[in-house]
């Protein structure tokens, strides 16, 4: 089990970083991004690592949340043997899912049930967290679409921010 400490959005057809952008279209490997909200977007990067993302558009409109970040919180041991280390459990994307065992057998997964849960987190301070642009994207790179918990040694990559004040997030989310 861990806190979700960095996510980044991908905003559907008109963003050009996303994997359903208007150039791309519905395809097989994009499927689950049309599904419903609550649902696990999970795709092979670079033909390594399993990454986890949240569908959060209605049905029909490809929007997801990659979850780049989790600061583990139980299960330290399961992650440790997972990942063939004791640190860096969770701390960027790849990470994510070897820890938390993501395959593409979780693609369009309900987040409201087992074997991985998402659920409500606890409040956080107003100003704590931080928005920068996207990590590795080679489209839209300038876009303010990454949100992470200031200052949490789990959050994957430091990048300046843009905005260190209000932002409408105020719950951190947990992995179970």
């Amino acid at each position: 089990m861990g806190a979700v400490v960095e996510v980044e959005a991908y905003t559907g057809p008109g963003d050009p970083a996303s994997h359903a952008a208007a150039r791309i279209g519905r395809t097989r490997r994009n499927a689950s991004m049309f599904g419903p909200a609550g649902t696990a977007y999970v795709y092979l990067s670079y033909g390594l690592h399993w990454c986890l993302n949240v569908v959060t558009g209605p049905i029909g409109d490809p929007c997801a949340v990659l979850l780049r970040a989790v600061d583990p919180i139980s299960g330290l041991d399961i992650m440790a043997a997972r990942r063939g280390r004791e640190q860096d459990l969770a701390s960027g994307p790849g990470r994510v899912g070897q820890a938390f065992g993501v395959t593409d057998a979780l693609d369009m997964h309900d987040f409201s049930s087992a074997p991985l849960r998402l659920l409500p987190g606890w409040s956080i301070p107003p100003g704590s967290v931080d928005v920068s642009p996207r990590v590795g994207v080679s489209t839209a790179q300038d876009w303010p679409l990454r949100f992470f918990v200031r200052g949490n040694t789990s959050v994957s990559r430091s990048r300046r921010s843009i905005a260190a004040r209000a932002v409408p997030l105020r719950r951190a989310g947990v992995v179970a």
